[in-house]
């Protein structure tokens, strides 16, 4: 028997997502409110995964910040190989360990964790795509960018995607971080980086 839907409980009008495309397309799930959580827009996860369209099969996706899921379970529909995604608030967590149940699906990984001490203190896993959506004014996305590449979680070519509140130029991200793509809605800066190998000194 098919799982029933999940029904959305009630959130005010806020705290409901839907998947756009890919194998769960025009599901719907809820998720639970938290203070700085700001699910992106389904237009700009549109234009997202449009950028990302040829990366996105067999990919490996780490999202730090997931918060309501919403790019997490997008990348898991799309076609990513494996996904983890972090998060510090429990019912978050919980709420999308029930979403991968009921979609049956195995190869998405959940943990609840502070992201920076995740990255900073753990064995790194290089990824292939990762998801940078952290709380705004709270001083993360730097910290975040600079552990990633600094510790080793990133592949070769890995594709970065960013929302922030400032203009992606003036973040200071990693030198070796190339800007691919960007946008604007309303107040929210949001770009992908493409991932360059360091530049080492040539052979003498």
């Amino acid at each position: 028997m098919a799982n029933p839907p999940i029904r959305p409980n009630a959130h005010g009008g806020q705290g409901q997502l839907r998947i756009i495309g890919g194998e769960w397309r025009s599901r719907r799930f809820s998720f639970p409110d938290a203070e700085g959580l700001r699910p992106t827009p389904d237009r700009v996860r549109e234009t997202l995964f449009n950028w990302l369209a040829p990366y996105l099969s067999g990919a490996r996706v780490l999202d730090p910040f997931t918060g309501s899921g919403a790019l997490y379970l997008e990348a898991l529909s799309r076609g990513a190989s494996m996904a983890l995604a972090l998060d510090v608030n429990a019912n978050a967590i919980a709420s999308l360990r029930k979403h991968l149940d009921t979609l049956n699906c195995g190869h998405g990984q959940l943990l609840q964790s502070d992201a920076l001490r995740y990255l900073e203190t753990q064995t790194p896993t290089a990824f292939d795509l990762v998801f940078l959506d952290p709380p705004f004014n709270k001083n993360l996305l730097l910290p975040a960018c600079e552990l990633l590449e600094s510790k080793g979680w990133l592949a070769e070519h890995a594709w970065i995607y960013t929302e922030s509140e400032a203009l992606p130029s003036s973040l200071g991200l990693p030198g070796n971080w190339r800007l691919h793509r960007e946008k604007q809605a309303g107040k929210v800066h949001y770009a992908l980086w493409e991932r360059q190998a360091p530049i080492s000194s040539s052979p003498s």
